[in-house]
């Protein structure tokens, strides 16, 4: 056998063995991005009927800001609090958008449909608008340890000329399985239950 052929007879094993590894790596990583089993968005259970109209000027304005978030919430993955110091993301789910930018326009429209005044959306109009709705999201997710979905807001409502008041608003939905088909509807229910507080509150 020449030398030659020797160096590569051992070879073969080798490249075998690399082979095998880069298989046995590929069941444990993706390379690219997966397309989800559900996409989760937020829907308002009240709204108002097609041809209502508002009027108003925007001094008269409701405006609704977006809400802050941490950086584990504000992402389009699901958190799922395990513990009070870790967090990990529900399996085969993801937002369409931003949740905080979702709360946002589910929060504008319960104000329209609950309030019956000019709601707008957005920073545009923050130093026109006569009350101002803001605030920090401050948990929109599974919680692994109560099996609970669990909505929390601190919301801080800004009369112009007027005094600020802030509030927290909470809503609990129990005995959900961690499954993203069970996560999705309770997260809108949520949602929808802190909205509604929210508006009632601007109400007063």
């Amino acid at each position: 056998m020449t030398r030659h052929s020797s160096i590569a007879t051992r070879k073969i094993p080798l490249l075998a063995a690399v082979a095998l590894a880069s298989l046995a790596l590929s069941g444990c990583i993706s390379i690219g991005d997966k397309t989800p089993k559900q996409l989760f968005r937020l829907s308002s259970v009240e709204t108002e009927p097609a041809g209502t109209s508002t009027t108003g000027t925007i001094s008269e304005a409701v405006v609704v800001l977006d809400p802050e978030a941490d950086r584990a919430l504000d992402v389009m993955r699901v958190p799922v609090s395990l513990d009070a110091s870790r967090v990990a993301y529900l399996k085969d789910a993801l937002w369409v958008e931003r949740p905080t930018r979702q709360f946002r326009s589910l929060l504008a429209e319960t104000l329209r449909a609950r309030t019956g005044r000019l709601v707008v959306e957005g920073g545009d109009f923050e130093v026109t608008g006569r009350t101002l709705i803001g605030g920090r999201l401050l948990q929109m997710g599974y919680d692994a340890p109560s099996r609970t979905v669990i909505v929390r807001f601190d919301a801080i409502r800004t009369e112009r000329g007027g005094p600020i008041t802030q509030r927290r608003f909470e809503s609990v939905v129990s005995n959900i399985e961690p499954k993203a088909a069970f996560v999705g509807p309770a997260l809108n229910q949520a949602a929808n239950d802190v909205a509604k507080q929210v508006a009632d509150w601007a109400k007063t």
